[in-house]
């Protein structure tokens, strides 16, 4: 891999935590499957060589539990959420190149290939370990079989990571008070030989890999802490039928073990890639050039699964030899009034219930790739989609494309015979350049935000020239004004075909052009628009107030109802990926429920106006020594500079905060943390501390009321 700007010359491969077969998908699964998708396309309109491929993840103790539950064979339940997966992504344009599944031969095969190289490297060795077992049911209990208290935190965990606290993974053995869910039962431990892989060996490597990794800054900086609490080794064998065998240099099976579902659930990247190229042949887009030579890899995951993808992944490539992510990419979690999705309580919006309200998938795909950040949880609610599309799709693009074309064909059936004004090609050299910028930075919000604002400059430019006033006084320069129109036109669908492709071909279309916006490069946002066109239509449709009440209501409802079911019922870490790193593969399978209650003690507004809370900026931020989770920031509040402590250190790399703004309790008693003195407290949100911030352009220093 390179650390150039993109495009590069190498290949690239943008790839997808996989579904886990075991549940339908909602808006939070396809907010990480989208946004992949919109930077492949968007890789490839800067002329980048790029595949998006992916696969759903089979194996795992949440399919054997709910196939066993359901009395069918395990492969048999997988494949029919596989097709199911196969069907509904491309309705969301979602478009793989390939998409494979973990039980298939390719993805069986180099599983064991790769397992082998690390075992001849001396990667992996045998253990004797405690496992837990059912004496009742007269069998060992991997993973989700088992149930218990964590022993970092205390919460609630189960089988291999400790969902409701710490999110922290957990080897066999380690978790407290064991449980089978199997027959409820209280679980014992009992020695048992396991396969290990030697993580801990690969520390300095993992550190160094860290320092160059791409993506976001969430994916860079939690797994340091890991890496300096010392890394484990990890057990790569479990006791249980469904899975990949681990391989024996006879090939003869080894016992009853299979290898643990993290280590061939990320091998189905390489695989699914693999198969790609055996289809379309070598020459056209080598496999090996990527994964064994130095193509670009990008992941885009949950945030929930860094440590599998920026700590695991990266040592079993290194260790088998294989080439490094350039760039991982962490989502946050969609939410629906401040409650994380839950699948088994009905707490979603459903992929097929979306579509069946007749809503175009671009609009959803808008709205989850411009909402917030990347790594930023995002609050689904109907109101906050509404306002979306009816204000930045309909109001500002649509108006802005409808009102230029229609007025072009009714007064010069097409492109009028001008050149381009050289404000306008400035102004969309400037858009193409946000858009290389937003890209190299990882930031689909930053692509759409460049159409967007060039589709806003163009209703601002039409209104202030007011050609409709020009076409009989002054022809020429109504004919030039309308030319800049179209052009701008054309160049905001070029530039927003990464996150709306189907609503861009049909712009594409209406003025005139041949063949596929998704082929056109940035550049093509500059080439003339053809002289003619034919009559365009609206592209976007007003979602009206009564249509967003009546599914507001509908979905109320269902919140309600799973609200009372929250203390009957256990979350849905069984059926979906997110609440199982046994499997979770997923960008945006997400359940979560470990958001903090409400606090039921109220303040009266006198208590809040004692608060003396200010905008700042972030000037400068180092690490303080010593020090693991702190940070010396200093803060411009306008009156003044102020030295604040804040826990951020392993959250955020602290290079990048400067300029950035923030917001800060300023009558906060002074504090001294590590020998140094803190002035206030910058406020973030939840326990990746994201922090709070302005929406618009509010000054340094000024107050919040």
């Amino acid at each position: 891999m390179s650390h150039d700007e993109f495009p590069t010359d190498e290949p690239a491969v943008v790839t997808c935590g996989l579904p886990y077969a075991n549940g339908d998908l909602h808006i939070g699964h396809l907010r990480g499957y989208i946004g992949a998708d919109a930077f492949n396309r968007a890789l490839e309109t800067l002329g980048q060589e790029s595949i998006y491929v992916c696969g759903s993840d089979m194996h795992g103790t949440p399919v054997a539990v709910n196939a066993e539950q359901q009395g069918v064979d395990p492969e048999d339940f997988a494949i029919e959420w596989h097709e199911q997966y196969e069907e509904t992504f491309p309705k969301f344009n979602v478009d793989f190149d390939n998409y494979g599944h973990t039980h298939d031969e390719t993805n069986t095969e180099l599983t064991q290939e790769i397992v082998r190289a690390l075992d001849d490297e001396g990667y992996i060795y045998e253990k004797e370990i405690q496992v837990a077992y059912d004496p009742e049911a007269d069998q060992y209990l991997p993973d989700r079989y088992v149930e218990g208290t964590c022993p970092y935190c205390g919460a609630k965990a189960r089988g291999d990571e400790c969902d409701e606290g710490c999110q922290r993974h957990l080897e066999p053995g380690e978790v407290e008070d064991p449980t089978s869910t199997i027959t409820g039962n209280p679980a014992e431990y009992r020695e048992r030989s396991h396969k290990f892989f030697a993580v801990s060996e690969f520390a300095d490597f993992l550190t160094e890999f860290l320092d160059g990794l791409e993506g976001t800054s969430n994916a860079r900086n939690q797994p340091r802490q890991w890496i300096e609490d010392g890394l484990q080794d990890w057990c790569i064998t479990r006791d249980m039928d469904w899975g990949i065998d681990y391989p024996t240099e006879d090939g003869e099976d080894e016992s009853d073990l299979v290898l643990y579902v993290w280590v061939d659930a990320p091998i189905e990247y390489i695989s699914s890639t693999k198969q790609y190229s055996e289809r379309v042949g070598a020459d056209e887009y080598d496999w090996e050039q990527v994964w064994k030579g130095d193509g670009e890899i990008m992941h885009v995951i949950g945030r929930d699964i860094i440590q599998h993808h920026a700590i695991f992944w990266p040592a079993m490539l290194e260790g088998a030899g294989y080439n490094k992510p350039r760039g991982i990419a962490a989502t946050g979690f969609i939410t629906i009034n401040g409650k994380g999705l839950s699948t088994s309580r009905n707490r979603a919006i459903w992929a097929k219930e979306y579509l069946e309200e007749g809503f175009h998938p671009d609009l959803l795909r808008y709205y989850l790739t411009t909402t917030g950040g990347l790594q930023q949880d995002v609050d689904f609610s109907w109101d906050a989609f509404q306002e979306k599309v009816n204000g930045e799709l309909v109001g500002t693009v649509g108006n802005f494309w409808y009102r230029s074309l229609l007025f072009a064909y009714r007064n010069y059936e097409g492109t009028p015979e001008a050149d381009v004004s050289e404000e306008v090609r400035e102004r969309i050299e400037g858009a193409i350049g946000d858009v290389r910028e937003s890209v190299n930075d990882y930031s689909m919000r930053g692509v759409g935000q460049a159409a967007t604002q060039l589709a806003q400059f163009g209703n601002e430019y039409i209104q202030r020239n007011e050609p409709w006033k020009l076409t009989d006084d002054e022809p020429e320069r109504a004919a030039q004004v309308i030319r800049d129109c179209v052009q701008l036109a054309k160049a905001v669908g070029v530039l927003l075909e990464p996150i709306t492709p189907d609503k861009s071909q049909d712009l594409w279309v209406q003025i005139g052009e041949d063949g596929d916006v998704a082929d056109a490069h940035l550049e093509d946002a500059l080439e003339a628009p053809p002289r003619s066109f034919d009559e365009p239509g609206e592209l976007f449709e007003k979602i009206e107030d009564d249509r967003v009440a009546e599914l507001t209501e509908k979905l109320e409802e269902r919140v309600d109802a799973a609200a009372d079911d929250d203390d009957d019922e256990t979350d849905d870490a069984a059926e979906t990926e997110s609440d199982d790193t046994d499997g979770d593969e997923s960008g945006g399978m997400t359940d979560t429920d470990d958001l903090e209650a409400l606090a039921d003690e109220r303040i009266g507004f006198d208590d809040f106006q004692e608060l003396d809370i200010r905008v700042g900026r972030i000037e400068t931020a180092e690490g303080i020594e010593g020090a693991d989770d702190l940070a010396r920031l200093e803060v411009d509040i306008g009156f003044e500079t102020r030295q604040i402590v804040a826990g951020i250190k392993q959250l955020h790399d602290l290079d990048e905060l400067p300029g950035t703004k923030c917001v800060l309790l300023a009558n906060m008693e002074k504090a001294e943390l590590f020998g140094v003195e803190s002035n206030g407290m910058i406020l973030a949100a939840g326990e990746e501390a994201d922090l709070l911030t302005t929406h618009g352009d509010a000054a340094v220093g000024e107050k919040i009321k």
